[in-house]
């Protein structure tokens, strides 16, 4: 058995291909092929289902993957420890961002090209998801770190945070709304919202399981109407007048006359953004830097409203 054997393994099942783990390894496809079919024989078990559309690993290869990732990982330190010795930082780093976190002060991406500057050898991936699937892929080892965020108060197991937004969710809506009420309301209560059309971010982001969970709470299910990944796409949803925008308070800031924007109490509702990482840490020195970096630089969350 090669590590070599285990790189392409690992590469097939990211990449759900042979052609493309052969382009992500810069190598020739006929070749990622042999060498899998050497592991598989060696082992005496098939790792990899190649009969549908994509690849898929089978159960043998969901059991080896793991081990694979770790042989990998092992290998990836020695040459980290025997290269910090000289000064210079090598490595890959892959970062996991959600859809919405660029509405927020959070200067992830000028972090990341800042950390590319001072170490030019260290190979930085970026992948932008919903938040359930990053931290799934942070578990499985797939992500180093990743902003996401929060669902429940708890991180999941295995999963350590640092929480750097925490702001109240509101509900925007025209000012012509039966809900906006009078100039000197701003509140509304969950209850009042659940016979409206709701616009909100979808399933797997971290707003949208803060609300789910309070109108189950509640023995209602939302009527959400319109989903869409970017805030600002929600408050012009609902500056149309197509349903009550559910969303961060910073998000609706600055409408002005626009929206009326109330905050959602009975319960207050929170929206809350974090860096995550594996709690037993990245494995390499090149993301355990860039943890670092990020965990100094970003912001921790702002005084309440």
């Amino acid at each position: 058995m090669e590590l070599r054997q285990l790189q392409y393994l690992v590469a097939v099942v990211e990449e759900a291909g042979f052609t493309r783990a052969a382009e992500r390894l810069h190598v020739a496809q006929p070749g990622v092929s042999a060498q899998i079919r050497h592991l598989e024989k060696e082992l005496g078990q098939p790792l990899l289902d190649r009969s549908g559309r994509t690849v898929r690993p089978t159960e043998a290869g969901e059991a080896v993957l793991p081990h694979a990732r770790a042989a990998l990982a092992a290998a990836d330190a020695v040459r980290h420890v025997v290269e910090e010795y000289t000064g210079l930082l090598r490595g890959r780093v892959t970062v996991g961002l959600f859809s919405a976190a660029a509405t927020h002060d959070l200067d992830v991406v000028p972090l990341m090209a800042d950390f590319h500057d001072d170490h030019p050898h260290v190979e930085i991936t970026l992948t932008e998801d919903v938040s359930d699937r990053m931290l799934g892929a942070l578990h499985r080892g797939e992500l180093d770190v990743a902003v996401v965020g929060l669902t429940g108060e708890e991180p999941p197991p295995g999963v350590s945070l640092q929480v750097v937004v925490d702001e109240p969710l509101v509900a925007a809506v025209p000012p012509d709304d039966p809900l906006a009420g009078g100039a000197d309301r701003t509140t509304v209560a969950l209850a009042d919202l659940r016979d409206r059309t709701l616009i909100s971010l979808p399933r797997g982001t971290g707003l949208r399981g803060v609300l789910d969970r309070a109108f189950a709470g509640a023995g209602v299910r939302p009527r959400v109407g319109f989903e869409a990944a970017a805030p600002h796409v929600l408050v012009q949803l609902a500056r149309r007048g197509l349903g009550v925008a559910v969303l961060p308070a910073s998000s609706a800031a600055g409408e002005g006359g626009r929206l009326r924007v109330l905050e959602i109490v009975r319960p207050r509702l929170r929206g809350r953004i974090a860096l995550a990482w594996r709690t037993d840490g990245p494995s390499g020195p090149a993301a355990r830097a860039f943890l670092d970096r990020l965990r100094t630089a970003l912001p921790g969350p702002a005084a309440d409203r």
